[in-house]
């Protein structure tokens, strides 16, 4: 660690916003300051989505999902995610 950032109190969030924005952290910390931190039950964000499919193809969606046991939902997102590689 190079130096101590001493961080005031703030009277309300422009105040810290304007304090944080003319900080450079490269005067304060270096790369070995840092631990590598994970965040296990941290879900990543999720959009609705609306879709229009044919009866038959809804249908065969439920069916499938039924024989897996799992919300036909689930199964379109995997089937997405497989798609798309993600």
């Amino acid at each position: 660690m190079k130096k101590m950032l001493k961080i005031p109190k703030f009277k309300n969030e422009k105040q810290e916003r304007a304090f944080f924005d003319k900080i450079d952290f490269s005067d304060y910390f270096e790369a070995k300051d840092f631990e590598k931190v994970s965040f296990p039950n941290l879900k990543p964000s999720s959009h609705p989505v609306s879709i229009r499919l044919p009866d038959s193809m809804y249908c065969a969606l439920r069916e499938k999902a039924n024989l897996l046991n799992i919300p036909y939902q689930s199964l379109i997102k995997t089937y997405l995610s497989e798609r798309l590689a993600i």
